[in-house]
């Protein structure tokens, strides 16, 4: 994780708040422009709510126009750019810095285009994940991607996030379904990436931003691919004696060749606490819980059905339950979407974690979770996207005790690790941010960072848009010997020091 070191504003900057203020007037309508103590406390944090830092300004734009004559004019003032979205990351990506400007994006909130024949939507970035399926679900088509914050998250977000959800096993990410963007560059340029093709000439620069987590571009548009409606789709209700059995299940069926629609699996602290919430009927006697979804012709996902059945009673499986109808198959689902809010009981705040590891190791690292979670003496509720190997460990503790976030830090930097050593990396869809920056020095050496930051560079040459994310700027780092140091001074990144 990291301690926190947010920008001071400095004398100069106040001073020129009320030329930046009035300058980004007479680019967007006045009240578009908010800069009063309380109209900035919401914009302080994101769902990574342990951090909070108000910005100098926030702005709303209407237009692209709009979003390149401020990104032109805050490049050549040297003023930073924080872009925002829905809110909903856990990485702090949106988190403001004291001395930005803070580009919201919920004016852009309208599906452009629906086009049937090429199968995809045109959207601008501030529709929600959601709203993509619900614009097309009477014509039984879909957007795939589903993360559990569908109905709140932006779909913008998701292509910086890359976004991912329990549907990600079979049909991808964001960047398996997105097909082409409009974005402004920092300099204020507009550029168009992709269509409704899949493929374009070039270099793949649309696979580039997706995932930039802010740092390259603001992103206008979106063009997403839909899906036809499966026939058929299933879901299982499998509970294991053990989170070994639970682990084993998951190799064995992707082993085996089945790719389920979706496949996560849930431990004990999470079963009871969902259960409770949603009333599901999860097994509460199991130590760990899969809900497995087929989805295709009806043939095809009853045998699959029959298979996974077989696989999960030689894994030793408590109980089956196989849903009988669409709403019962919804109803498991229910469950695992609420596994957040279903944790409010727990404990006053939960503290999201989020690695990816290989599937053969879920059962080591869930019983390395469980031993750090004694070690530091805080609760944890465990969810995986077990198809891909996503976990996400929630650590429950108190906000308001400030050696408690500072113990549950060092607990998910220990998981982060953890996931790194047997093979996994340090995040699956939540990006970065600021809660991980100091973590990339266990994956990368200064020559794999300078290479990444030379591209971000290229695209932003003094470093303005959203600054001091992803990017180690600590002394963590060279303290571990992980950069270079020269005549006794330590080299750090090249990017600004705050």
């Amino acid at each position: 994780m990291t301690n926190l070191m947010m920008p001071r504003i400095d004398k100069k900057t106040i001073l020129k708040k009320k030329i930046i203020v009035k300058n980004l007037k007479k680019i967007v309508k006045s009240e578009n422009v908010l800069d009063h103590e309380d109209e900035l406390r919401p914009f302080e944090t994101d769902g990574l709510s342990a951090y909070k830092q108000k910005p100098l300004i926030v702005v709303f734009p209407e237009n692209t126009e709009q979003v390149s004559e401020i990104l032109k004019y805050c490049n050549d003032e040297r003023i930073k750019v924080v872009p925002r979205g829905a809110g909903t990351g856990l990485s702090g990506g949106a988190l403001p810095l004291a001395d930005c400007v803070l580009l919201s994006l919920g004016k852009f909130n309208k599906i452009l285009e629906i086009d049937y024949k090429n199968r995809c939507v045109v959207s601008q970035p501030g529709v929600t994940n959601l709203s993509i399926t619900q614009a097309v679900q009477d014509n039984n088509f879909y957007y795939a991607p589903d993360p559990s914050s569908q109905i709140a998250c932006s779909i913008g977000g998701n292509v910086a996030e890359n976004s991912g959800g329990i549907h990600s096993l079979k049909y991808g990410t964001t960047t398996n379904n997105i097909l082409g963007a409009e974005v402004v560059f920092m300099d204020g340029s507009i550029c168009k990436l992709g269509g409704k093709t899949f493929d374009s000439e070039g270099y793949d620069i649309l696979g580039l931003i997706t995932g930039s987590e802010g740092l390259l571009c603001v992103i206008t548009e979106v063009t997403v691919k839909i899906l036809k409606t499966p026939e058929s789709a299933k879901a299982a209700l499998i509970g294991f004696p053990t989170i070994e059995d639970g682990g084993k299940c998951v190799s064995d069926i992707i082993s085996s060749g089945i790719i389920p629609a979706g496949m996560e699996m849930m431990d004990k602290e999470l079963i009871h606490a969902t259960d409770k919430f949603v009333k599901a009927g999860y097994p509460r006697n199991a130590e760990s819980m899969l809900i497995v979804e087929l989805d295709g012709a009806k043939a095809d996902v009853l045998e699959l059905m029959e298979r996974v059945n077989k696989i999960a009673k030689k894994n030793k499986a408590s109980s089956i339950k196989i849903s009988k109808n669409d709403k019962e198959r919804l109803k498991f689902w229910a469950g695992r979407k609420a596994a957040f809010p279903a944790c409010g009981d727990m404990a006053p705040d939960y503290y999201c974690m989020d690695g990816t590891i290989p599937r053969g190791k879920l059962a080591e690292v869930l019983k390395e979770i469980k031993k750090l979670s004694k070690k530091y003496n805080l609760p944890v509720a465990n969810a995986f996207h077990a198809g891909d190997g996503n976990l996400h460990p929630l650590i429950m503790y108190n906000s308001n005790d400030k050696k408690e976030l500072a113990k549950t830090e060092k607990f998910g930097e220990e998981i982060l690790k953890y996931c790194v050593k047997v093979g996994g990396v340090l995040t699956g869809e939540h990006g970065v941010g600021i809660e991980k920056r100091e973590m990339m020095c266990e994956m990368f050496n200064n020559d794999d960072i300078q290479q990444q930051i030379k591209i971000k560079k290229a695209l932003d040459v003094s470093s303005l848009l959203n600054p001091g994310k992803v990017y180690p700027i600590l002394r963590k780092c060279a303290e571990e010997g992980r950069v270079h140091v020269h005549g006794g001074k330590t080299k750090f990144f090249n990017i600004p020091r705050f």
